[in-house]
């Protein structure tokens, strides 16, 4: 078994590497590994956009949601552009660790192996 994390760095113009990026996630956690997605960047905007249940991919992000593997969104990139709210209704947690911002070397640390998407 694996330990991997993945960023969703994705801007709100990449929805094909946001919904990968948890496809993925969903794949591997089935397949046994450890997963964390963690929305970083641009990418905290995909937490306001997959939960509104009108998205056509709402169903794939509440599936990889209710497996428990989406570790958070970046304290500090989730107001700088400006989804904190979002973030905070929809109960993922806000990581800030560094900075504000979540922690790589920690991860690497406890062995997780990173993507970037």
């Amino acid at each position: 078994m694996k330990k991997i994390a993945i960023f969703v760095h994705s801007n709100e113009n990449e929805l094909a590497k946001a919904l990968h990026g948890l496809l993925y996630a969903q794949e591997l956690h089935e397949a046994g590994h450890e997963v964390k997605v963690i929305f970083d960047g641009a990418g905290t905007v995909w937490v306001k956009k997959f939960e509104d249940p009108s998205n056509p991919y709402h169903p794939v992000y509440k599936a990889v949601k209710h497996l428990g593997i989406i570790e958070g969104a970046c304290e500090y990139c989730s107001g700088a552009f400006g989804v904190v709210n979002e973030v905070k209704e929809s109960g993922i947690s806000s990581l800030g660790e560094r900075n504000g911002h979540p922690s790589l070397a920690k991860l690497v640390a406890d062995d997780y192996q990173i993507i970037i998407i």
